[in-house]
């Protein structure tokens, strides 16, 4: 979860938003080698609408210093030849396109251009920080955006965006009040970079909704290679109320487990400090590289959107990549971007089928979503649906209408439930300020 580095760079001109009080954060090989021929199609796939198949794209960073999903488009890949192997969607075969946009603004806004020049009907389980170069492209053409990641604040503003998550503004409030509840001082380690300058915004909703102090707001370089000095200086301050046991909250995205290694070997004079952290900054495979029970994330804190990997919900997750891409190391059924995919490829053939015999347009299926479309997950999430009166009241997150979150933490090596079922940061995010 982190954000882009204050660069300028040459990319199209933003659409104009009001400015709101709280941004949201930065929090599949992708397997375009170059924006020129950045985009493959799922092999055995005919594409074009004369042949009654239906495109889409995904997109993700993949090969870049700071964030990486290449296990998005992977899924998408794979999720297209199960489809494919059984029949299609409503009997149209699934086209995939994926494409890297190398977390730039440019190539984010190629990917978004190449999607339009191909006549996909939807953006589908995709990862991007630039939003306001992809999103103008995608309006234009009247595409929707399904299922992203969440970690943009236009996700949540426009009007084609079909989210299936609260992204990081229900993470960090869900953290901070799972963290206010366990903790002393807290201490927040994260990128200094204008999106990450948003962090402890939404972190400290969570903790203000339960009367709870502040976090220290501590910044690091987003491609840092050791965070020594911001570690000492948060183990000291959740120190610093001998009565309470503190908590320090490393919010760096890839850079979690570079700072981890530092807490590792600093906190053995702070033996009661303990982390909080979000999915996407750690999940179970990090988990287990880095020691498991032995490792420093045990007696962790985590928030995520969705139940445990080793949740039975995910079975059938499981079964199509057993079938379909075995083997494939990129896709990790514990990755929170790989769970997204799949809940937005969820979204997209519920999409598909309530069209019964008409035709699949981007039209077509933002009309299915907008007009009260109930998409089932198998208990995954709530039943999503977009219509305005499901939209929870929070002014910044107009278009957000999942609010559920889980409390998690890492006992013996194994990230386990902290609280049985979801819990709704709605009215949170509401009163964030």
């Amino acid at each position: 979860m982190t954000g882009r580095r204050r660069t300028r760079t040459t990319s199209p001109a933003p659409r104009r938003r009001p400015l709101k009080a709280a941004l949201l954060s930065a929090c599949a090989l992708g397997v375009c080698a170059s924006i020129a021929a950045g985009c493959g199609v799922v092999p055995g796939v005919t594409g074009g609408s004369g042949d009654g198949s239906i495109k889409v794209m995904t997109w993700a960073p993949e090969k870049t210093a700071a964030t990486n999903q290449p296990g998005m488009p992977a899924l998408a890949r794979a999720y297209a030849r199960w489809v494919n192997a059984h029949g299609g969607i409503n009997g149209h075969r699934l086209d995939v396109i994926t494409c890297n946009d190398h977390n730039d603004s440019i190539d984010a806004a190629h990917c978004a251009e190449r999607a339009v020049d191909e006549g996909v009907v939807a953006v589908v389980g995709s990862y991007s920080q630039h939003s306001t170069s992809f999103f103008s492209p995608l309006e234009s053409a009247g595409i929707p955006y399904i299922g992203g990641y969440g970690v943009t604040d236009d996700e949540f503003t426009s009007p084609l965006s079909y989210p299936v998550n609260g992204g990081q503004p229900a993470l960090l409030a869900g953290l901070g009040e799972q963290l206010a509840k366990n903790c002393g001082p807290v201490s927040l380690i994260r990128p200094d970079t204008t999106a990450g300058d948003q962090l402890p915004v939404l972190l400290d909703s969570g903790l203000k909704a339960l009367g709870h102090p502040r976090a220290a707001d501590q910044r690091a370089a987003e491609d840092a290679t050791e965070y020594s000095r911001p570690t000492q200086q948060a183990l000291q301050h959740a120190t610093s109320d001998q009565a309470r046991r503190g908590c320090v909250v490393p919010a760096l995205g890839d850079r979690t487990d570079t700072f981890m290694d530092s807490f590792r070997r600093d906190s053995t004079k702070y033996p009661k400090v303990r982390t909080g952290t979000v999915v996407g900054s750690v999940d179970q495979s990090r988990i287990d590289a880095t020691g498991g029970k032995s490792g420093p994330y045990e007696g962790s804190y985590v928030t995520g959107w969705y139940p445990a990997a080793d949740d039975a919900r995910w079975n059938e997750m499981r079964s199509v990549i057993k079938e379909q891409a075995f083997g494939d190391n990129r896709i990790d059924p514990a990755d929170v971007g790989v769970q997204t995919t799949w809940i937005a490829y969820t979204v997209l053939k519920k999409a598909v089928e309530s069209l019964g015999s008409g035709e699949v347009t981007p039209l077509a299926i933002r009309r299915a979503l907008d007009n009260g479309l109930k998409v089932g997950t198998d208990g995954l999430t709530p039943t999503l649906r977009w219509r305005f009166e499901d939209l929870i009241g929070a002014i910044d997150f107009p278009r957000l209408i999942n609010g559920d979150v889980t409390f998690q933490v890492v006992r013996d090596g194994r990230l386990t439930p902290a609280r049985r079922g979801f819990v709704n940061m709605s009215r949170t995010l509401e009163n964030a300020e």
